[in-house]
C-alpha cells in the first residue's frame, strides 16, 4: 500500500437552492471562473490605470476598452476552449456525434483552445480599434493567472484531472473509482495531485514573475516582454507537469500504458506536451524581440 494522504471532504457544490421543483447549484468551478475574470479584469485595469508603467506614461487601452475586450476575452475561452477541446482531443467522436460539441455542461475544456480563441478575440478586437495588438497582449496575458490558478484548485475540489500513481508521501487517494484503481497495486493507490502542481506553476508562481515583470521592471515599456514570458511560461510548467499528469483515457491502450499522443519505441509526447511545444516556441520569440528592441 503507497502512503498516502486522504482526500479532503469539500464538496464540489457551495450550496445548492431548490425552486419551482429545479435546482440551482453554485459549483466551486464555476465561481473560480467568475472570481478569476474578475480578478484579471482588476488587475489588467490597475496596470492601465498607472500611468508610471507605460512609455511615455500613456496606456495602450482605456478602461472603457479593456471592458469591451473583456466580453470578447469570455468568448473566446469558452468557444475556443470547447473547440479545441473537439479538434485536439476526441475527433472522432464528436464527428460522429456532433450534437454534443455544443452540450459544454457534460464537461470538456482544452486550455490551448482556449488561449487561441482569445489570441483570435483579441486580435479582431484590437483591428477594429486600431489597438497596438502586442501591448494589448501584454495586457491580456497579465490577466489570466488568477483565472489559472483559481481554475486549477477548481479541479483537484472536483477530483478530476488527476496524476499518475506515486508512491512519494504527499500522493493523494482521490475518491472517484477511476482514480483509485492502479493496475499493479492492492486497494486503492495514491496519485500525484497535478492540479497542486499546476496551480502552482501556472498560477502563483508565473503570475508572480508577470506582476513583478509590470510593475518593477517596466515590462509594459517593452511590447511583447509579458506576452511572450506567460506564453512560454505556461509551456514550460504545463509540460514538465504532463509527465506525471495522467492523460486522456482515449489516449491509453495496451501498447500505449502511458497514453502519449506521438510515440516511437515507447518515449514520446502527451497531446498536452505536443500542443505546448508551439507556445513555447512562439513565447520565446516575443522575449527574444522584445529584448532586442530595448
Amino acid at each position: 500500500m503507497y502512503a498516502m494522504i486522504p482526500f479532503p471532504d469539500i464538496s464540489p457544490e457551495i450550496f445548492s437552492i431548490s425552486l419551482f421543483g429545479m435546482t440551482f447549484a453554485l459549483r466551486w468551478y464555476a465561481l473560480a471562473y467568475i472570481v478569476g475574470i474578475l480578478a484579471g479584469w482588476r488587475l489588467v485595469l490597475r496596470a492601465a490605470n498607472t500611468p508610471r508603467l507605460w512609455r511615455d506614461g500613456k496606456p495602450v487601452m482605456t478602461a472603457d476598452q479593456i471592458e469591451d475586450l473583456l466580453t470578447w476575452v469570455i468568448l473566446g475561452v469558452i468557444l475556443g476552449g470547447r473547440l479545441g477541446y473537439v479538434v485536439f482531443y476526441q475527433p472522432a467522436y464528436y464527428l460522429s456525434n456532433p450534437a454534443q460539441i455544443l452540450q459544454v455542461w457534460q464537461g470538456g475544456m482544452s486550455f490551448h483552445g482556449g488561449a487561441l480563441g482569445v489570441i483570435v478575440a483579441a486580435f479582431i478586437y484590437t483591428t477594429r480599434h486600431k489597438i497596438q495588438r502586442i501591448s494589448a497582449g501584454d495586457l491580456v496575458a497579465l490577466g489570466i493567472f488568477p483565472g489559472l490558478l483559481l481554475g486549477r484548485l477548481a479541479n483537484f475540489i472536483n477530483a478530476e484531472l488527476w496524476g499518475r500513481p506515486t508512491d512519494l508521501p504527499w500522493g493523494v487517494a482521490f475518491p472517484t473509482e477511476a482514480a483509485q484503481y492502479c493496475p499493479d497495486v492492492i486497494g486503492i493507490c495514491a496519485r500525484h495531485p497535478s492540479q497542486l502542481y499546476e496551480a502552482a506553476l501556472e498560477g502563483a508562481l508565473l503570475g508572480a514573475i508577470l506582476v513583478w515583470l509590470a510593475w518593477r521592471h517596466g515590462a509594459f515599456k517593452t511590447p511583447g516582454l509579458i506576452m511572450g514570458t506567460f506564453l512560454a511560461g505556461y509551456g514550460i510548467a504545463r509540460f514538465m507537469v504532463e509527465f506525471v499528469r495522467q492523460p486522456d483515457t482515449q489516449f491509453i491502450t495496451d501498447d500505449n500504458p502511458l497514453g502519449l499522443a506521438w510515440h516511437i519505441g515507447g518515449f514520446g509526447l502527451t497531446m498536452g506536451q505536443i500542443l505546448c511545444l508551439p507556445m513555447i516556441a512562439v513565447g520565446l520569440y516575443f522575449v527574444i524581440s522584445a529584448r532586442k528592441a530595448i
